[in-house]
């Protein structure tokens, strides 16, 4: 059994105050994951629609590379002419305080300028090229998107606990804290009434014998 208060006017202000805390805290707790589970829910639509996109663009690159290897051979000294990507940056937002990644590739020339020479090559190396760089800004915002996901359903775990820890432990016992104090004090003071009203009596008693 846990250890009650000690039943003053006092205690009784602090725990009320404490309890309304506790409330205050759970309902900014429940409206947090609220807001979270939303912006998570809306991130896997996001991300389906993107995995099916991705998985197309792998289909048709790889067709494409098939392609190209046939009319060119094989693109291996081609492919190695290919810069590697080097301009992903990483920033973030926040979202309820949790830190949400923001993956981009900075859009220069790169996209546009071919690397390799047009004497040895046909249009399916460009097809191929074109086909595996939309492969790759989707797998970013694929991997953005995704990582937003984890950390959001984290954070979501983390306050559902917290503000279950609120709800089914600490403002029950604030509240039984609360009826605890406030009983013993009305019990109190109705004690101190009989007793007044008792002395009252007895000075009336003695004053009609005097």
């Amino acid at each position: 059994m846990a250890v009650q208060a000690v039943p003053t006017k006092g205690n009784l202000m602090n725990t009320k105050k404490s309890l309304s805390l506790a409330k205050n805290g759970y309902e900014l707790l429940d409206r947090k994951r609220n807001i979270l589970i939303r912006e998570m829910m809306t991130l896997i639509e996001k991300a389906n629609a993107i995995q099916q996109k991705i998985d197309n663009a792998y289909e048709e690159a790889y067709i494409a590379l098939q392609t190209a290897n046939v009319t060119n051979g094989f693109c291996e000294d081609i492919s190695n002419s290919i810069p590697v990507e080097d301009t992903l940056k990483l920033d973030s937002r926040s979202v309820m305080g949790v830190e949400i990644p923001i993956l981009t590739i900075e859009e220069h020339q790169h996209h546009n300028f071919l690397h390799y020479g047009l004497q040895s090559t046909n249009s399916a190396i460009d097809n191929a090229y074109n086909k595996f760089t939309e492969v790759k800004y989707l797998t970013v915002e694929l991997a953005q998107i995704e990582n937003s996901v984890y950390r959001l359903a984290d954070s979501i775990k983390k306050t559902q606990k917290r503000a279950n820890a609120l709800k089914n432990i600490m403002i029950p016992k604030f509240e039984e804290t609360v009826k605890f104090i406030s009983d013993a004090l009305d019990e109190k003071d109705r004690e101190e009434f009989s007793r007044l009203k008792v002395i009252k009596k007895t000075k009336q008693k003695n004053s009609e014998s005097a």
